[in-house]
């Protein structure tokens, strides 16, 4: 990416924080409601629909532990904890421009700030993910992600589809991360998602799984 692509990266970005930051208290918590009952419902029906067709059920969703700004997935991530049959993972950084490493999370797993500050489990590593969360600052109605510029889901995603592992994304964001109207052009490593869900509903339509 020209500095000048990523001057405007920067810049996009700011004008997107600031957007979520602006949210009211209300509805940003009604928004992480809806998102986490409609996440709930969508994982729900698909793993129904795949027993009883008899194909291989999801047994593994990789999420992640939302920021301050985000919306706020923990309370459905200790709903699904519950579930015997679904393994909950977050992601973990490990190096610097190395891809995401995926380790198991329970509500009584230890966690601890991470490099950028996130809370991060020291459970053992997960195994690949059938279904991926992804957090989203902007997004496209094409799947498009614009992130925090650091690349590590780009490069997780990426190596994931390298080593042929089948998974689904989801980008997770707010709706005023729509970059309709807005001057932007994905990278030619950005890696576009399945699909995104936002306060307002599926930005992208839901797949079936």
């Amino acid at each position: 990416m020209n500095q000048n692509a990523q001057d405007n990266a920067a810049a996009l970005r700011a004008r997107l924080k600031q957007r979520r930051r602006e949210m009211p208290p209300r509805d940003r918590d009604r928004g992480a409601l809806l998102i986490r009952g409609r996440l709930y419902t969508w994982l729900a029906t698909n793993r129904t629909r795949l027993r009883e067709s008899g194909r291989p059920d999801i047994r593994h969703i990789a999420a992640f532990w939302s920021m301050a700004d985000e919306p706020a997935l923990q309370a459905l991530l200790g709903q699904w904890a519950e579930d015997e049959t679904l393994q909950v993972s977050l992601p973990v950084v490990t190096a610097p421009g190395q891809p995401l490493q995926f380790r198991a999370w329970t509500p009584d797993t230890p966690m601890a700030p991470g490099a950028y500050g996130i809370q991060e489990p020291a459970g053992p590593p997960a195994p690949a993910p059938d279904v991926i969360l992804v957090p989203t600052l902007g997004y496209t109605r094409q799947g498009d992600r614009l992130g925090y510029g650091g690349g590590y889901y780009d490069r997780t995603l990426a190596a994931l589809k390298t080593s042929g592992h089948a998974f689904t994304t989801v980008g997770i964001a707010w709706a005023c991360g729509d970059l309709s109207g807005e001057t932007y052009t994905p990278a030619a490593h950005d890696v576009r998602l399945d699909t995104i869900l936002t306060d307002k509903g599926w930005a992208v339509p839901a797949p079936e799984l």
